[in-house]
């Protein structure tokens, strides 16, 4: 026996090394000793020690040199998810997931009952945890104090560009293929609309919902001024301007603005008309429609009234909810329903309700995409993973339309239930919010943060300088050529 003690040994190393348990290695090569000492007996078969030294080397060589140093099982082919979802998780060891909202509207309650809830139930091992940064931290911010968060959530925009830019983003293709996801699922607008973000169409986020435009309207305002309430039949970017005009009122020493329009990149949602020409490569500026809708917000700054005091030339929800003197807001969807069931949550009640998005006439309403990314740097890759392809599942999906949310996937009987478990949308007309054709995103540029701000700045121009349209647009149209003849020769 003591002849055989190192050859044993060896033995269960080489199983060891196969990928068996150590204490199965040792007992499995107990066995076969004990058996190979028996038919020596009966069959005196003699084996040098050099011999089976041999034999096991080679056994030893197969199991840990076979390429797959990290003593882990060959890959198993992709196994389909049920409804959408990624399949079971391989591994059961609890982890902790961070997440991080960048640009978007996601309360805690929504957080809580979007992306908690339904990985707990799905994936108990995995708890989520919320990094909390002031609004105004910037994703250059947070990753420079080395807190990289595993998912962040964002809009499909500028957003996008700027997490590629930072190297952060990881492409989804073959998680999605080794997990079994049926992406197929996907609205294809929304889906078009991910993939165009990068030159080879790779995916790079998932989509949460379809965050949609449409018109809230404060009814206090509306009967303060005996003004009828708006029709839910769609209207014109025009037609609500003009009513707009009829509540832009000063009273008692408060004066309520009738209507926000919002910015130029509000309203060119509405159109088929990005910031950069695909085909030349130049600044859209020129377009005809530009200029319409510059016109547009022209007559909105002359309204007596709409300038503040303090030259402001936007209002945002806080003068709708709270200050209450503002009477139309079109917005985002997302933007505006959490914080109003929050401040129902709170005891103070709006009496409110919803008409269809303004377009330019062709019933089109533009949106944006909320959506996760998978951090490149995660420790957790496999399990971040998991949470953001839960999200592509029937129960998640409908708890998005539940909770007042458009879906993500093609699924018509979802928007039967918009709204369903939201309190403050109980009684509110939410069947205009799907009046209009959704449309995808215009294609995207690498310089829409930039652009953007040079509408800005025309706009400003326009409003208080008093400049006029045509010659702000052809300012803006040379200053944007400018940044994307720069960026074409330097990269920046």
């Amino acid at each position: 026996m003591m002849a055989l003690t190192i050859p044993m040994e060896m033995w269960a190393f080489a199983l060891a090394c196969s990928g068996i348990d150590r204490r199965q290695a040792y007992a499995q090569a107990g066995i076969f000793f004990c058996f190979f000492i028996q038919r020596e007996a009966e069959i005196v078969v003699r084996i040098s020690k050099w011999t089976l030294f041999i034999l096991i080397l080679a056994v030893a060589l197969a199991g840990c040199g076979g390429g797959n140093s990290n003593n882990t099982a060959p890959p198993t082919e992709p196994q389909p998810a049920a409804e959408g979802g990624a399949a079971e998780s391989e591994s059961q060891e609890p982890v902790t997931i961070t997440f991080w909202n960048y640009g978007n509207t996601i309360t805690d309650t929504e957080f809580n009952k979007l992306i908690v809830e339904p990985t707990k139930a799905k994936y108990p091992h995995i708890t989520l945890e919320r990094i909390k940064t002031d609004s105004d931290t910037t994703p250059e911010d947070l990753l420079s104090t080395g807190q990289i968060p595993d998912i962040i959530y964002t809009s499909s925009g500028p957003s996008y560009y700027r997490f590629l830019d930072l190297g952060v983003v990881q492409e989804l293709d073959e998680l999605i293929e080794k997990h079994g996801v049926d992406i197929d699922r996907i609205k294809p607008a929304i889906l078009d609309s991910i993939r165009s973000f990068t030159p080879d169409g790779k995916l790079i986020a998932v989509p949460l919902s379809f965050n949609l435009f449409i018109t809230y309207y404060n009814k206090e305002i509306f009967d303060k001024f005996n003004v009828p309430y708006p029709s839910d039949e769609p209207q014109t970017w025009e037609e609500w301007l003009e009513l707009g005009r009829r509540l832009t009122v000063q009273d008692s020493g408060v004066q309520y603005i009738g209507i926000d329009l919002g910015g130029p990149g509000s309203l060119v949602r509405s159109l088929d008309l990005p910031n950069v020409d695909p085909a030349t490569g130049r600044s859209t500026l020129a377009d005809p429609q530009w200029t319409n809708i510059f016109d547009l917000l022209k007559s909105q700054y002359e309204i007596p009234g709409f300038i503040g005091e303090n030259q402001e030339i936007g209002y945002d929800r806080v003068t709708f909810m709270q200050d209450r003197r503002l009477a139309i807001r079109p917005a985002f969807l997302a933007n505006m329903v959490g914080p109003l069931e929050e401040l129902r949550q709170e005891g103070i009640e709006l009496d409110w309700d919803i008409a269809p998005a303004p377009s330019f006439g062709d019933n089109k309403v533009g949106g944006s995409i909320h959506s996760v990314i998978l951090s490149n740097q995660s420790k957790h890759l496999d399990d971040a993973f998991l949470v953001i392809a839960n999200i592509l599942s029937d129960e998640t999906q409908r708890l998005v339309s539940r909770n007042g949310r458009v879906p993500a996937i093609i699924n018509p009987e979802l928007e039967q239930e918009f709204g369903a478990d939201i309190e403050v949308l109980k009684g509110k007309k939410v069947e205009n919010v799907f009046k209009l054709e959704a449309k995808p995103n215009n294609p995207p540029h690498v310089l829409d943060n930039q652009l953007g701000d040079v509408l800005g700045k025309a706009a400003e121009e326009i409003a208080l300088q008093g400049k006029d349209v045509n010659s702000a647009l052809r300012t803006a149209e040379e200053e944007s050529n400018r940044i994307i003849e720069t960026w074409e020769k330097t990269g920046s």
